[in-house]
């Protein structure tokens, strides 16, 4: 790493955010860097010594082996160490440091007549009466426990109480379909489900609880039904007087398992004893879209989440007392785990907790809510800043947005034309922007800058967070220095990476260590410029970026592939002004069937159905017949101006005449002025092998 020198354009950190940050500057940031390198026991030590311990550490910060060649992949960090962190972040702000009264979250429901304030005292009376009435569904250390919510305290009070009594929470966003659902109920073996009846999305009723009924009548059909008890939150039969939006929430009820949220909670006590859980205890199971198609069930552990996420918090964002933080991700991905609940919480932060969506019930609705709240600090996506960019600077002037003093980014790379605007319009000149890079896997920020250290330039990840070793590696594992481009892989753990896939360790040493034994892999690619800045250069996997939220080639296929009469189908994704990708489908039909609007509607239903919204394709196209190698893989990527077919090291051979696409889709597809697969920055190289087996990509 260097010293920045560039003459491209920088954007340094304001002087008055300097005078109080607790990383003021670049040198002191390197000085930090180098420590958290060279001693990260005494680095590490000291920040695990701001937190309760019931019994102290018997082994060294951490111990691992990233060598796949040297015996099993394992992180451990603080072993023989007994902690909780539910009492961490919230016992020990009430009883230990007075924040009892402290506002921890601001709830500001889908309509802005929903709203809350929720304070510690309140939130950890809260999780208690929780934790009570799930140990008195029979709930105890180690289970696991489903929770499909939307974005209300419940949830917080939910994956709280699971933290206090050493259950292990499994949240899915309560965005993803009951199939979707279902699958991850079944691979948890989850003893118990805490739903809602329904949530309103914008003008949307969403019936939660029929989805639910759904899924685990799903996992009663594949003879796999573990749930005994599900918890019912009356959500919006708390809110609404209308006749039609009860009817509608009517669904099924199984009086041996069902029952409603009020009724468990009254009379259930405030207070409730923690589970003292060893450091490499299992939190929580989060599940991404894997490769293969299946969902990946990625598992954190207590000790090393905690350290991470609460030390990332406090510096990418540079936490003060006074300020109100604002992340406008649902918690249902990591990034709500880390950096709504966890993180802020371990700081004793303040907080907002947001149910809507950016647009309604009007086009001002982000920046009402930051007047409202004073926030100070705000992070959301690409995908949010691109779809308000559309609606230009006028509705931001009807709002005060004095009181941002730093602001954020995540889940994709922001593109420089939404970062100027982000960093112009909302922030005013005034606010760095911290462009964060992690993933699940990672549990918090990898490659991100200090708000009040870094110079930044649009679209830069900057530099690694203390203790993140990272390193560029070519196709054949070597190591590049200086200005390189190649596979962004990390040389040594920090203490929230994950420790394995849910009950499959083989899978998980073989997609994360096995391709260069000695590094985890993150599977993006990523380009270091002169000044030794990182920039992510998007996905070397089959994996599909679609507003910030990673899915997988496989799994969309499968989905398209169940309609009848598909044969085949290859997914791709095309640029998208404000997802950024969006989903672009081939498939190949039966002879006997036509190709019409109905098909290709029935079809975007089907992947609804199967997955969620999220993954609703923009474009399906018919391909009479997808051409392959001879061994049957798809053998074609997508790019600005052609499909080109690619030769590499075998020679192709096509079955018949019909394998090449019909001229009439050919043009059709050039008009749509698709891009590859690869992402900018990465042109494709038929030289060089793909990770995977998934469709679109060369066979080597």
């Amino acid at each position: 790493m260097v010293v920045p020198k560039s003459e491209d354009k920088m954007y340094y950190p304001p002087p008055d955010l300097q005078r109080d940050a607790h990383v003021p500057n670049l040198n002191w940031y390197l000085e930090l860097y180098r420590k958290s390198l060279e001693n990260p026991e005494a680095f590490w030590k000291e920040v695990a010594d701001e937190f309760f311990w019931k019994k102290p550490a018997t082994g060294p910060m951490l111990q691992y082996n990233f060598d796949i060649t040297k015996g099993n992949i394992y992180v451990k960090c603080m072993e023989g160490a007994k902690t909780n962190i539910c009492y961490n972040v919230l016992d020990r702000h009430v009883k230990e440091r007075n924040l009892g009264a402290k506002v921890a979250y601001y709830w500001e429901g889908n309509s802005a007549n929903d709203h809350m304030t929720i304070t510690y005292s309140q939130l950890l009376s809260q999780v208690c009466r929780c934790a009570n009435v799930l140990k008195q569904m029979g709930v105890k250390k180690g289970d696991r426990v489903s929770i499909y919510l939307p974005m209300i305290p419940e949830l917080v009070y939910t994956m709280l109480a699971c933290a206090r009594i050493g259950a292990v929470h499994s949240i899915v966003f309560a965005g993803f379909s009951a199939e979707s659902l279902s699958e991850r109920i079944r691979d948890a073996q989850s003893s118990v489900l805490v739903t809602a009846d329904g949530v309103y999305r914008g003008e949307k009723l969403i019936n939660l609880k029929e989805i639910v009924d759904e899924a685990l009548e799903k996992c009663r059909e594949k003879a796999s039904s573990t749930v005994t008890k599900c918890l019912v939150i009356k959500h919006i039969g708390l809110k609404t007087n209308s006749d039609a939006a009860c009817i509608k929430l009517q669904t099924p009820w199984d009086s041996q398992r069902d029952m409603w949220w009020d009724e468990a909670m009254r009379g259930s006590a405030e207070e409730c004893e923690p589970e003292w859980l060893d450091a490499e205890d299992p939190l929580f199971i989060l599940y991404t879209s894997g490769s293969t198609g299946k969902p990946k069930g990625v598992l954190h552990t207590v000790a090393g989440y905690l350290l991470y996420t609460s030390l990332t918090f406090k510096y990418v964002f540079d936490h003060q007392y006074d300020d109100v933080y604002w992340c406008t991700a649902d918690i249902g991905w990591i990034t709500g785990h880390s950096y709504i609940t966890y993180g802020p919480l371990a700081n004793g932060a303040t907080g907002v907790l947001f149910e809507g969506v950016p647009v309604y019930p009007h086009v001002g609705r982000f920046w009402e809510i930051i007047e409202k709240y004073k926030v100070t600090k705000f992070y959301t996506a690409p995908t949010a800043i691109r779809l308000l960019m559309k609606h230009g600077r006028e509705p931001l002037e009807n709002y005060d947005l004095s009181s941002l003093r730093i602001m954020g980014s995540v889940g994709e790379p922001i593109n420089p034309e939404a970062w100027q605007w982000y960093h112009e319009v909302v922030g005013q000149r005034q606010c760095p922007i911290v462009d964060t890079f992690w993933q699940t896997e990672t549990g918090g920020h990898v490659l991100t800058p200090l708000p009040a250290a870094t110079p930044l330039k649009p679209g830069s990840a900057t530099f690694p967070f203390f203790g993140v070793e990272p390193a560029i590696l070519s196709e054949h594992g070597e190591e590049l220095e200086g200005e390189a481009e190649g596979y962004l892989v990390f040389k040594r753990p920090w203490p929230g990476i994950m420790r394995t896939l849910y009950k499959n360790h083989e899978c998980f040493e073989n997609i994360y260590f096995k391709k260069f034994p000695g590094f985890y892999v993150t599977g993006d690619g990523c380009r270091r410029d002169k000044d030794g800045y990182y920039w992510i250069t998007g996905r070397i996997d089959d994996m599909l970026n679609v507003s910030g939220h990673l899915l997988s080639t496989a799994e969309v296929e499968a989905a398209l592939t169940e309609y009848p009469g598909v044969v085949e189908a290859a997914v791709v994704t095309r640029p998208h002004k404000v997802k950024g990708e969006c989903l672009y489908c081939f498939i190949s039909l039966k002879d006997s069937m036509e190709f019409n609007n109905s098909v290709v509607e029935e079809l975007k239903k089907l992947v609804r159905e199967k997955i969620g919204p999220i993954a609703t394709p923009d474009f399906i196209q018919n391909a009479p017949a997808l051409p392959k190698t001879r061994s049957g893989n798809h053998l074609f990527t997508v790019t600005d101006t052609n499909i080109i077919l690619l030769l590499s090291h075998h020679i192709i051979t096509f079955s018949s005449p019909t394998d090449h696409l019909r001229r009439e889709d050919h043009e059709a597809y050039l008009a749509s002025d698709c891009t590859q697969r690869q992402r900018p920055g990465r042109p494709f190289d038929p030289g060089r092998p793909q990770s995977g087996g998934g469709a679109l990509q060369p066979e080597m």
